[in-house]
């Protein structure tokens, strides 16, 4: 772990996440045109499933999941994607964009209390305050479209699900880095989602006799893209630039990059969406970042 200390290749990549999630969500407006939530995630890791089997079998990855493995592996997949995307798709749907951003960037605080408990991870007064920060400089991004009482409290509670779900997976990743590799977390991850959400999606559409509009999704070529950019680089690429910070970093560290996301998405809907960016946006933005980089001091 030492060799790794000084290197910015794990900030790197957990910057890299934070960018492909922000962008993520113009892709996923794109494909909920044709599919509904569970639909999509099945879709989503169907494809990152299958997209990482390839690079496997052509041994451009290498993958051994040995019964050792296999427990900390699935209680990864279980909190990650599994319920997090459910307390998430349940909480976005019953609140606010503004509100849900706001409480999901409250998981580098959970994990930082998790580190502390699980981990015995020691942050300094100063990192604290960093982590803090960034949750402050979410609460201004989302600011100019906060709506007072708009949501309910069943949507705040699966939020808070998601949130502590979003928090144990930094916590189980780590400690699945000891046995496995982020390729190996990863690939577990796609194929679980996969599973379990094509099941869920199956399912929902036989409910509504709409089996068929599930498989005609994929004949567009925009809803395809969208599946494309969402299952191999917002999973598969960005689940494991996170998986592989995890097992450089402390998770309080790799957490924090979290709250990067939505100064992400603003400016992805600033710039092709032709969406305003008013000044406290900005204000911010800059407090994010500046939380980011005090987190990764030690003083």
């Amino acid at each position: 772990m030492e060799k790794y200390r000084g290197s910015r290749w794990p900030y790197i990549a957990s910057a890299t996440s934070a960018v492909i999630f922000g962008f993520s969500f113009l892709f996923t407006k794109a494909a909920l045109d044709s599919l509904d939530m569970f639909q999509l995630l099945g879709s989503r890791f169907l494809v990152a499933a299958v997209f990482m089997t390839v690079l496997k079998v052509t041994k451009s990855i290498k993958v051994e999941i040995t019964t050792r493995k296999v427990k900390d592996l699935l209680l990864v997949a279980i909190f990650q994607p599994i319920l997090y995307f459910i307390f998430e798709t349940i909480g976005v749907n019953l609140t606010s964009a503004s509100e849900s951003g706001i409480l999901i960037a409250l998981i580098p605080v959970a994990v930082a209390v998790f580190a502390a408990w699980f981990l015995k991870e020691r942050l300094t007064w100063w990192q604290w305050l960093s982590i803090l920060a960034s949750v402050g400089g979410v609460a201004l991004i989302s600011l100019p479209r906060f709506q007072v009482g708009s949501g309910q409290f069943s949507g705040i509670l699966a939020l808070l699900g998601a949130v502590l779900a979003g928090a144990l997976y930094q916590i189980v990743s780590k400690k699945a880095s000891g046995t496995s590799s982020p390729v190996e977390v990863t690939y577990m991850m796609m194929w679980v989602g996969a599973l379990f959400f094509n099941a869920l999606g199956i399912w929902k559409s036989a409910q509504t006799a709409n089996l068929s509009g599930y498989l005609s999704a994929f004949m567009s070529l925009d809803t395809l893209f969208a599946i494309l950019y969402l299952g191999i680089l917002s999973s598969v690429a960005a689940f494991f630039c996170m998986n592989y910070a995890l097992s450089r970093l402390t998770p309080s560290k790799s957490a924090v990059f979290i709250n990067l996301t939505p100064v992400f998405s603003v400016l992805a809907g600033v710039l092709f969406r032709g969406e305003s960016l008013v000044p406290v946006q900005l204000v911010g933005a800059a407090i994010v970042l500046l939380g980011v980089w005090g987190v990764g001091q030690s003083r």
